[in-house]
């Protein structure tokens, strides 16, 4: 596999890390005011859980499980795990992002700066970690459209030459869904978030799906990302994130 196919299919594994078992209430808001419109995002210091992962594109059709450990706006770890066995680790931080093959002893290293170029999409920590909880990929600005159907408030956004389209619930403030498209290539994003839970305060997504669909040598691909988490929970005391790797391991 191509090192540029194994980025994409990182990214897209990425981006869904990131609803009802508890009512919300209503927010009024003036739709004439647009910069009064504020979603509600998930905040805290350190996030752990569960969940489940089903991966399908046009080669491989893989279920696993991944613990996940966040301290927010510093690092966020991933282990992951298929029939009781370790397969993978990951680190994402502020400078890089870092996958440990534990089967076949081998690693990636994948700066933002070379993503966001391949991408064309500004592509750094703070936008997966926006993804992984349901936020905003990008801060909202004075430059944003805000419109509204019968069912959301649509945020419209830019970033570079990509459309960033956010669907609000007027109910909860949250994001119910987010559409990105790159005209120049087509290629195309959409991610859902279901199953919003309270988690302490916080209103989290507990389900996501992501459907990417872009163009290789092999013409236009589909990669189908389903995540389901079925623990989560704002952690009062610091957590570790253990990752390290062995000399032995060969560099791809």
């Amino acid at each position: 596999m191509s090192r540029t196919r194994v980025a994409l299919r990182l990214i897209a594994l990425l981006i869904m890390l990131s609803s009802c078992g508890q009512k919300f209430s209503g927010i009024s808001w003036n739709f004439l005011d647009r910069n009064k419109l504020e979603v509600r995002e998930t905040n805290f210091e350190y996030f752990s859980g569960k969940a489940k992962i089903n991966y399908k594109d046009d080669e491989h059709d893989v279920k696993a499980k991944a613990n996940v450990r966040i301290r927010k706006d510093s690092v966020i770890w991933i282990s992951f795990s298929a029939i009781g066995i370790q397969g993978a680790r990951c680190l994402i931080d502020k400078d890089s992002i870092t996958i440990l093959n534990l089967v076949k002893k081998e690693y990636y290293v994948f700066n933002y700066d070379s993503l966001s170029k391949r991408f064309n999409f500004d592509i750094n920590f703070e936008a997966i970690q926006a993804v992984a909880l349901g936020n905003l990929i990008k801060e909202k600005d004075r430059n944003d459209e805000v419109e509204k159907n019968e069912d959301f408030y649509v945020l419209k956004q830019r970033s570079g030459n990509v459309s960033i389209h956010n669907f609000v619930s007027p109910k909860t403030m949250k994001i119910e869904r987010v559409e990105m498209l790159e005209p120049d290539s087509k290629n195309t994003a959409v991610i859902r978030y279901y199953d919003y839970q309270m988690v302490e305060d916080q209103a989290f997504p507990y389900s996501a799906i992501i459907s990417l669909f872009y163009k290789a040598n092999a013409g236009t691909l589909n990669t189908v990302i389903e995540f389901e988490y079925n623990k989560a929970q704002i952690e009062s005391k610091e957590l570790k994130f253990p990752f390290s790797i062995p000399k032995k391991y060969e560099r791809k």
